[in-house]
């Protein structure tokens, strides 16, 4: 990634905390007592930590930035106003960086830990680091990492390049497998205390492959001799291999006991208790989210039954969106609707509802770009006319409107892979369309994440252009390409964080970019 020079003023003292607060959870690996804790018993909390960023910030990251979601503006104002303006910088949703850094310290512990009889549960903790680091690469681009989680021990850890980061992040998905595979007798059983797959190393070892695929993917566009060269030996191992075929859900028994033990999305989105009626009493972050003008438009033309899942209608089966940026028709002399259509249920179920690491949905939608592009065999139609039906159930939606929508969008050029007369650049965008639309408000980051590499420079992969919010004003007058290095980077870690301009996070992209 490139080295940009980045201006700072000098804040005399400042100090968010130390970056072993974040770099480690809080003991070094060696004292006794942290060595006491053994994997079994700091699993469940290491995933469960984790998830909570995936599912709140970086889920809303995504979706404000895939113009999913706009603004109640005729109750708030002044909401998303860094958002909609885009107005990056080292405060822009740094809480991202400095959360998952601190919550994935917990499965560094695990991999390091002296105990012995812990294969299984280290090999887990592997795949979960793994998961959380990509995002750190596809956001980012350079982090910590080989000197990560270090505490004490190193307080200043060093950035690494991230196509290397990458590239050990495959390794480290083989390395699960392996350890998976060749546990020796008497290996600890992993149970309750696995709360996404609860002790299943068989959908373990699809996960990590499923992982991997999405890691190879997300490079797939890069031409250069050594890339494909690489690329090509590693699809060969997936040749045989098994993905994800249900949805990895996580729930370490979330219930309505109390705020702390709701699902963390759930609990930023309701009270704990509910009203005289049994209806959820809603918190203003609920209130202030609705469906935005473009998504509305997207899903309405479609007739998609999801709509009345991820969005509420107002009346009727359409949703109603707001454009971002608009202001209120009432009294802010703005366009938008007199009611805009909230999350809707498929979102916001229960206190006790499972959250999602990885959908069915996204697998099929993987594996029919793998084979799409020739790294797969199989057949992609299906694997993509798959994913759609997986979408729907985890939806709850019936038989007959899935069968009835899946005939439909497959004569839809740029939605439906089996459109007549679809190039194989427009069979591409349908399957980028489809993630988009089942991930939506379920993993935020990752449809973004998919459509920046999408805007791939000089080759684009799709041509849908997601419109910019009214008045915002870029270097590009695109969206950002990455976020930017957070201010506690600054603050603890001067000497090894990458200098860096606003003009940068628009320019210069992880290397999958480049």
């Amino acid at each position: 990634m490139k080295r940009i020079k980045f201006i700072l003023p000098l804040i005399a003292g400042f100090m968010l905390f130390s970056c072993s607060d974040y770099l480690d959870v809080n003991q070094s690996p060696n004292d006794p007592t942290s060595a006491s804790v053994t994997p079994n018993l700091s699993l469940a909390a290491a995933q469960s930590d984790s998830y909570r960023n995936l599912t709140r910030r970086m889920n809303e990251y995504g979706n404000v930035f895939m113009n999913n979601w706009g603004a109640n503006v005729n109750s708030f104002t002044g909401g998303y106003a860094e958002e909609f303006g885009i107005t990056l910088s080292n405060n822009f949703y740094d809480d991202i960086w400095d959360g998952v850094y601190r919550s994935t310290g917990t499965f560094t512990k695990i991999i390091n830990h002296p105990a012995s009889g812990y294969d299984n549960h280290k090999a887990i903790a592997k795949i979960c680091k793994t998961f959380y680091f990509q995002y750190l690469v596809d956001l980012y681009g350079d982090i910590p990492y080989s000197e990560a989680h270090q505490g004490v021990n190193i307080v200043t850890p060093k950035y690494d390049d991230d196509k290397a980061i990458y590239r050990d992040l495959v390794v480290q998905l083989e390395s699960a497998i392996d350890m998976i595979d060749n546990a020796p007798a008497g290996t600890n059983v992993v149970g309750a205390e696995d709360v996404i797959l609860g002790g299943d190393m068989m959908a373990w070892k699809k996960f990590a492959n499923t992982l991997k695929l999405r890691i190879l993917l997300r490079q797939s566009e890069l031409t250069d001799a050594e890339t494909t060269t690489y690329l090509a030996g590693e699809f060969a191992e997936l040749a045989s291999a098994s993905f994800v075929d249900q949805d990895v859900t996580i729930n370490p028994g979330y219930s309505s006991g109390s705020d702390t033990r709701q699902n963390p999305w759930m609990n930023l989105m309701v009270e704990l208790a509910k009203d005289a009626n049994g209806n959820f009493v809603e918190r203003n972050t609920f209130r202030f989210r609705r469906a935005s003008a473009y998504i509305a438009g997207q899903l309405n033309s479609t007739s998609d039954p999801r709509r009345s899942k991820i969005f509420k209608p107002v009346s009727g089966a359409d949703i109603t969106g707001v454009i971002q940026g608009d202001q209120s028709a009432l009294n802010g002399g703005g366009t938008a609707p007199a009611a805009i259509s909230s999350l809707g249920p498929g979102l916001v179920k229960d206190n006790a509802q499972d959250g999602y690491m990885m959908l069915a949905a996204e697998s099929f939608l993987l594996q029919a770009e793998a084979v799409h592009k020739g790294y797969l065999t199989g057949n992609a139609q299906a694997l993509f006319d798959q994913a759609i039906a997986a979408s729907m159930a985890m939806f709850e939606i019936g038989a007959t409107p899935t069968v009835d929508y899946i005939a439909n969008i497959n004569g839809i050029v740029g939605k439906g892979y089996g459109a007549v007369g679809a190039t194989p650049a427009q069979q591409l965008e349908a399957i980028f369309y489809q993630k988009s639309i089942a991930l939506n408000g379920i993993n935020g980051a990752e449809i973004f994440i998919e459509y920046t590499r999408a805007r791939k420079n000089g080759n684009p992969l799709i041509d849908e252009n997601i419109p910019m919010p009214l008045n915002s004003v870029t270097p590009t007058g695109n969206k950002p390409r990455r976020l930017m290095y957070p201010i506690s980077e600054y603050a603890s870690n001067s000497a090894n964080v990458p200098v860096q301009t606003i003009q940068d996070a628009y320019n210069t992209a992880p290397f999958w970019f480049e």
